[in-house]
């Protein structure tokens, strides 16, 4: 079987399909209708998000048997119709759900801690500990919306503290002895911290926005390593300026291309100052986010660690072995 690699991953990928007989090709540079030309040629590709597989592509991959993404989200294929055409998707959501686990617990806990904020001011030569003094986590409610491989890893990582953990997920019965299932109702009736977990689809998208945050009984802090476009960040603005939110730690952002790779579309004539660094068109919410000292952002890089790099071709290895040899 032959496999084209469309996006870089750890060179293990490519040795040990190597090993296990697979012929592997790469074509990191190409766009997606030189890909097409050519694709017939392939039995699977290897992918993270460089473009959206779309029917116009599966149609043109005529022999096409696998489809990995070394990643957790399949939002960037067209799953129902790969299916359709025999098409096996292999995902990895087991190799990075440890790393986004960390990086969630990290951001909750610095912002409670306010130490970004902290650690600017005292390189500032400001030294000022009652304004920085901080929260406790324990004695609070964790509610985590979406309690699949990324809630569960958060959920174990926060079991070291005296918390109550509640989620709410569209399965029934996902609760386990790290986390209690809830109705959404309940869930922001008591919640003192959310951090989202969800898959980007049509239920998710938009889904915090103005009324969903207003529903929650008390001011809480949110935490994001999911996908930017399930909250509205005009909406997130404006509950922390009023004091909803407490605080956000987004590693996600509502503005990121498709690809996960930069902000905006700065492809686009519009966002040719992007690539200035220019700074004064930048969207109001975004200067507010970037502004904030109780918001912490990061560059999509929750489940980015020099392990998870490992564990996920690692994992598209194994899965691919078990399905194939």
């Amino acid at each position: 079987m032959k496999i084209l690699h469309l996006d870089k991953n750890h060179k293990l990928l490519i040795n040990q399909l190597n090993d296990l007989g697979f012929t592997n090709h790469e074509d990191y540079t190409s766009s997606k209708s030189e890909i097409e030309v050519k694709i017939s040629d392939y039995d699977g590709i290897i992918i993270r998000s460089r473009f959206s597989i779309d029917k116009k592509f599966l149609d043109a991959a005529k022999n096409l048997k696998i489809i990995g993404r070394v990643g957790a989200g399949l939002e960037n294929i067209d799953c129902d119709y790969a299916k359709q055409k025999g098409v096996n998707l292999i995902s990895a959501p087991e190799g990075n759900r440890n790393a986004v686990g960390e990086h969630a617990l990290g951001m909750l806990l610095s912002l409670l801690n306010k130490l970004n904020k902290a650690d600017k001011e005292v390189r500032q030569g400001k030294w000022l500990r009652e304004a920085n003094r901080g929260l406790e986590l324990d004695g609070k409610t964790i509610g985590l919306i979406g309690y699949g491989n990324m809630g569960k890893a958060f959920a174990k990582k926060l079991r070291g503290f005296d918390v109550q953990v509640f989620c709410y997920d569209i399965k029934a019965n996902v609760g386990d002895e790290n986390c209690t299932q809830v109705d959404l109702q309940e869930l922001q009736e008591n919640a003192d911290v959310l951090s989202l977990h969800t898959p980007q689809t049509p239920l998710t998208l938009n889904m915090v926005n103005r009324e969903f945050i207003n529903n929650f009984r008390k001011p809480f802090w949110l935490i994001n390593t999911a996908r930017g476009k399930s909250v509205v960040t005009e909406d997130l603005v404006s509950a922390l300026d009023s004091g909803k939110i407490l605080g956000a730690g987004l590693d996600v952002l509502e503005y990121e291309k498709s690809s996960f790779e930069n902000l905006f579309k700065i492809d686009e004539p519009k966002f040719r100052w992007m690539r200035k660094g220019k700074k004064s068109n930048l969207p109001e919410a975004f200067q507010f986010l970037i502004n904030a000292d109780n918001v912490i952002l990061s560059p999509h890089v929750a489940g980015w660690t020099v392990e998870s790099n490992i564990k996920l071709a690692q994992t598209i290895v194994d899965k691919i072995q078990a399905k194939f040899c």
